[in-house]
């Protein structure tokens, strides 16, 4: 038996010992069981929007792209493209050139990024899954096809089920002199017409991106030989994309990026990351606050146990025991909060993820009705090991100082 603990226990749940300082105790304790909680919450959101707008992006980016580290385009041949096919975990490859058009239809007009694909774009991206109206095809024959993203489309007002719905794309030219008295020469004109639309549900995508043929967008941007923006690949299902990652440096060397799903939008997750980081923190310190009720409640039971400490002094208790049964009772409030606030949170996530309780106010407008949640083992850790050392060092400070001035008395 370890007797501080058990002297602890009996000082903090004696019936004898119901007084104020024990239901101070129990208000920090509930206090630290409402931050546990929170935390845990919090981060079980934050972990749901991060996978779900991974999802989002999932359905119109490849597993991993390769791109030129310096300049628009890299220049990417049969053989090329061939080697990289060969690769071990390599399901399938397409090249893409991707620049900036004007799209033109009627009297509207918007400025787009318009994507080149070749016949295999849709074997390394869902982008059948995405479709909205119409469908996905980049041309038949000499026929050429435009598949627009559907804010794009809406705010040109075309549709692929209109009578006429054929766009013009201008691009200006690379190479020559701008001809100031027939600017309208410095520019490739093309058309083509609308096939479908699809959403992303992602309005860098769904407003910007015009998805043409491969043939169709060098013409447009005046390249004329192996250029591409980027070569897109499709993993292999029994692959791990970081292993395929690095199979591919070794055909494609260090002058080329190769990046996963999550690389291809940095910037996103990386802000994504920072605002889940300062919901830590900033819920971390009202745990804190919480916390400092815990040093009041010790701070006073210690008081009131005077007594107590000379007798346990006089029965040949050390310093050190002394100092341990004290503890143990802070650390006792701190862990129940603890545990109770981990199962009342893991609980309210498993309730949202499964009823979805909470939803977005205007949910109509809204791609899902209700707040995505996700539980992670590494995060119900992290927050147990937090607020266990917040709850420590709360117990440590007042006993450290104040039970070693009344022992030596």
């Amino acid at each position: 038996m370890n007797l501080p603990l058990e002297i602890a226990r009996r000082y903090l749940f004696a019936k004898k010992s119901q007084n104020i300082i024990n239901i101070i105790s129990m208000i920090s304790s509930l206090g630290v069981m409402v931050g546990t909680a929170a935390l845990l919450i919090v981060m079980s959101v934050f972990n749901g929007l991060n996978s779900f707008v991974g999802t989002l992006f999932g359905n119109f980016d490849p597993d991993l792209k390769i791109e030129a580290s310096e300049g628009k385009v890299f220049t990417a041949d049969s053989a090329y493209i061939a080697r990289i096919a060969e690769t071990a975990g390599v399901a399938h490859v397409s090249a893409t050139l991707t620049d900036n058009a004007l799209l033109r239809y009627d009297k509207r007009q918007m400025p787009a990024m318009v994507m080149g694909v070749d016949d295999n774009y849709h074997l390394v991206s869902d982008i059948d899954s995405i479709v909205v109206s119409g469908r996905y095809s980049i041309g038949i024959g000499d026929v050429a096809y435009c598949f627009l993203g559907a804010l794009l489309a809406e705010r040109l007002g075309v549709s692929s089920k209109s009578f006429v719905n054929q766009i013009t794309l201008y691009a200006p030219k690379r190479t020559g002199n701008i001809n100031m008295s027939m600017p309208d020469k410095s520019f490739i004109q093309q058309t083509a017409n609308v096939c479908g639309t699809f959403a992303v549900q992602q309005v860098d995508y769904d407003e910007n991106y015009a998805i043409v043929g491969l043939s169709q967008a060098r013409e447009l941007f005046c390249y004329d030989g192996d250029e591409v923006s980027a070569l897109c690949v499709r993993v292999s299902e029994d692959y791990d994309v970081a292993d395929v990652a690095e199979n591919l440096r070794k055909v494609v060397g260090d002058d080329i990026d190769i990046k996963d799903k999550w690389q291809q939008h940095e910037s996103f997750f990386k802000m994504m990351k920072v605002e889940k980081l300062m919901a830590f923190i900033i819920l971390t310190f009202i745990i804190v606050i919480a916390a400092l009720n815990i040093i009041g409640s010790l701070s006073m039971l210690i008081f009131e146990k005077k007594e107590s400490i000379f007798i346990l002094k006089s029965m040949g208790a050390s310093k050190a025991m002394v100092v341990r049964v004290f503890l143990f009772e802070g650390w006792l409030v701190s862990l129940g909060g603890i545990v109770v606030g981990l199962i009342l949170g893991v609980i309210l996530v498993l309730l949202q993820l499964i009823f979805g309780f909470i939803g977005f106010g205007g949910a109509e407008i809204y791609i899902i009705n209700a707040y995505p949640v996700e539980l992670q083992a590494l995060g119900i850790l992290m927050v147990f090991v937090v607020v266990a050392i917040v709850g420590i060092l709360a117990a440590w400070y007042p006993v450290k100082h104040i039970v070693g001035k009344y022992y030596e008395e």
